[in-house]
């Protein structure tokens, strides 16, 4: 497997400079991008692609749930690590709605900042303590979310399978082991999943399989 690219959204110069520090230590990482704002994020990706984007939340110009909705509407193939100094739930929450992959705490210790990017570029999501099913209930229960509670989505007996190994954060390779089907088809349900369900990312996927009764978080 090849480098994962890297780029590092934050409009404080100090902590960019110490988050390079972390990612350039690790060989499997290639830092291939890095901005101030949204704004000059979204300028730079029209050269350059990077796999993973670790986001700030709080920006000026265009803060990180503007910026998270364009790169997610425009570059659907980067994943994006949200970035926050606290656990303040509307913002992680409005982070994920907007198509961020996964968040962590700005003073996370540099183990879990690798771990959360390869989970991020390996599997498509990364769900700390935090980011859990007690978030996952407040989406649930938010009332913005009618969308999704609203898609009368017809899946099948196999795609339900799947949906539920989905939401127990399983790889595709984990699934295609599990219930005998070659990653690529996997890939495929996983799409259908996402086209069916309307949702942008796995809290979607969740959301919804909650929604219809498909998983339980009692």
């Amino acid at each position: 497997m090849g480098t994962i690219k890297l780029g590092i959204v934050d409009d404080h110069k100090i902590f960019r400079n110490g988050l390079k520090a972390t990612l350039e230590d690790c060989e499997d990482f290639d830092l291939i991008l890095e901005a101030s704002n949204g704004k000059e994020l979204m300028g730079l990706l029209t050269t350059q692609t990077p796999d993973v984007l670790l986001m700030d939340i709080k920006m000026p110009e265009l803060d990180g749930i503007q910026t998270a909705a364009l790169v997610h509407q425009h570059h659907k193939t980067i994943k994006i690590l949200a970035l926050s100094m606290f656990n303040e739930d509307k913002y992680i929450v409005d982070m994920m709605k907007a198509g961020a992959s996964g968040y962590l705490l700005k003073n996370a210790e540099p183990e879990e900042i690798i771990e959360a990017v390869s989970t991020v570029h390996n599997k498509g999501f990364y769900f700390n303590e935090h980011l859990s099913i007690t978030l996952i209930k407040q989406l649930v229960g938010n009332d913005h979310s009618e969308s999704i509670a609203a898609n009368k989505a017809d899946l099948n007996e196999r795609e339900i399978e799947v949906l539920k190994l989905v939401c127990q954060e399983y790889s595709n390779q984990e699934i295609a082991d599990k219930i005998f089907l070659s990653v690529r088809t996997v890939e495929g349900y996983r799409a259908r999943l996402f086209e069916k369900t309307g949702s942008k990312n796995l809290v979607g996927l969740v959301i919804y399989a909650i929604k219809r009764g498909i998983i339980n978080v009692t």
